[in-house]
């Protein structure tokens, strides 16, 4: 099933991981946590006389939820269905766009879909919230997200934000982190809308960006900018993280290695063919140009492919990476101590290298 693709800019983004929205999420969502995987119904067995035909295999009925509207940022998700590695699985595979007001968190939490896409600092935050979620794969190793400004305002770092008006999302994890790391009290802090007009129309301004996208839509414009990658300033929890419940997980084993399996084919896949993939990923998401979707593929290659996905492969996370988010959100006051990252996050499903 798809998700109708709402009308409107594509710079207007997803606001990364609110706490807010976390909370409104509640304790109740609990008891839907069982999986409800359909199986495709088996093979009618032959009437009296003949020879039985050969058995079909019975493909496994699933559903993930990604974060956004179809986009680069699941060019491997989207490259494993349309290459049928899903189906070779042994996978019935449908992918939910997410979008604004779309929770997947919400939605696998209550057994609507078996997989779901957010960021590391979710996970945690949803487990915070009694919310048994695990992460089984990740497939940026680097996040994209940070702050974008006009070029020849030459901002280098984060520090020289002071004095300037901010659009961000409200109650965003990084934006915390960042105010009390770089002690950003002189900040005009503003709402973020999804426009770049007030970006556009003040130079002095910056905006909460992907790295993947608005860069190239100001490019476009005729408009110079520079991003302040989050990860570059400290804060880098894993993205685009593939995950489900502890219940499912535990129930379906089987189910969960094969979709590991093969969504990581599928980012393998990707890599070197991104522009055989773009024209099924436009069609859950017209209002897409291809052109954007090229450059989202090259600028999103290394937070992908580098880091610890060259050596251990795509998807890759490492109790170092956990646990360092979780002290920084505790820090910062977001998450309780008592939350135990490790077991929010699993690399057994893995293919190994």
């Amino acid at each position: 099933m798809n998700s109708p693709i709402l009308p409107g800019p594509r710079t207007a983004r997803r606001p990364a991981s609110s706490v807010l929205a976390l909370l409104l999420l509640g304790f109740s969502i609990l008891t839907g946590c069982a999986s409800k995987t359909a199986e495709a119904p088996a093979t009618e067995a032959p009437k009296s006389g003949g020879a039985a035909p050969a058995a079909e295999k019975k493909l496994v009925a699933v559903t993930q939820v990604t974060n956004w509207f179809a986009e680069p940022e699941h060019g491997g998700n989207y490259a494993a269905l349309a290459k049928g590695f899903y189906k070779e699985a042994g996978l019935d595979m449908t992918i939910q766009p997410g979008g604004p007001g779309v929770s997947a968190t919400q939605i696998v939490a209550s057994g609507k879909a078996q997989f779901g896409m957010g960021q590391a600092d979710e996970i945690l935050f949803a487990r915070q919230n009694g919310i048994p979620l695990v992460a089984i794969l990740a497939a940026f190793q680097k996040n994209p997200q940070g702050i974008m400004v006009h070029k020849d305002q030459n901002i280098k770092d984060i520090a020289g934000l002071n004095g300037r008006k901010v659009y961000v999302g409200s109650g965003v994890a990084y934006w915390e982190y960042m105010k009390k790391a770089y002690k950003l009290d002189a900040v005009q802090e503003l709402k973020y809308t999804g426009s770049l007009a007030n970006f556009v129309s003040d130079k002095t301004a910056a905006t909460q960006v992907y790295l993947t996208s608005e860069p190239f839509t100001m490019k476009k414009q005729g408009i110079e900018t520079e991003v302040l990658l989050n990860a570059d300033f400290g804060y880098n929890p894993y993205a685009n993280v593939m995950f489900t419940t502890e219940s499912f997980l535990k129930e379906n084993p089987e189910v969960v290695k094969s979709f590991v399996e093969a969504t990581v084919k599928g980012w393998d896949y990707y890599k070197d063919h991104a522009s055989e993939i773009h024209p099924s990923i436009q069609e859950k998401n017209p209002d897409l140009p291809i052109e954007n979707m090229d450059y989202g593929a090259e600028a999103q290659k290394p937070l992908v492919y580098g880091g610890d996905a060259e050596t251990k492969g795509v998807g890759y996370m490492t109790m170092e990476r956990w646990d360092a988010l979780a002290k920084q959100l505790v820090d910062i006051g977001l998450l309780k101590a008592d939350v135990d990252p490790a077991k929010a996050f699993t690399v057994e499903y893995l293919p190994k290298k």
